[in-house]
């Protein structure tokens, strides 16, 4: 069985809910799913646009904080609140993730009423920065 390190520090978005940020195992980090919320973890309404970025920005602190960037990210998983938010989500993705683009599935209308977006990620870890 392989050993797991939890990704931490300063610049690592806190949560008071019971899960981990990241997870790395092997030579992979595994993102929580990381949605709109400030340092301390508290969820911070905005537009999608705003929500969306506050989220990949998250997730891209998780990824730095593991020693490497979202280049290497191999599977990109989506959730978006509303179909009418996809052709600004794939704008805004396109912000974060460059050709050859990861792996991606995106599901659209599986939020609640509190978030617009949420994004997870696995990301290898061999090449790190």
């Amino acid at each position: 069985m392989s050993q797991i390190q939890v990704v931490t520090g300063s610049n690592v978005p806190k949560s008071t809910l019971p899960f981990s940020p990241g997870i790395i195992s092997g030579e992979h980090l595994f993102v929580s799913g990381q949605a709109s919320v400030d340092d301390q973890g508290n969820i911070v309404v905005d537009t999608f646009e705003g929500e969306c970025r506050r989220s990949f920005d998250n997730l891209k602190r998780i990824v730095e904080a593991a020693g490497t960037s979202l280049d290497n990210a191999v599977q990109v998983r989506n959730y978006v609140g509303k179909q009418e938010y996809l052709t600004e989500f794939n704008a805004i993705y396109m912000d974060y993730f460059n050709a050859p683009y990861p792996a991606r599935t995106t599901l659209i209308g599986c939020l609640g009423d509190l978030l617009k977006f949420e994004v997870d990620a696995v990301v290898y870890l061999g090449e790190r920065e």
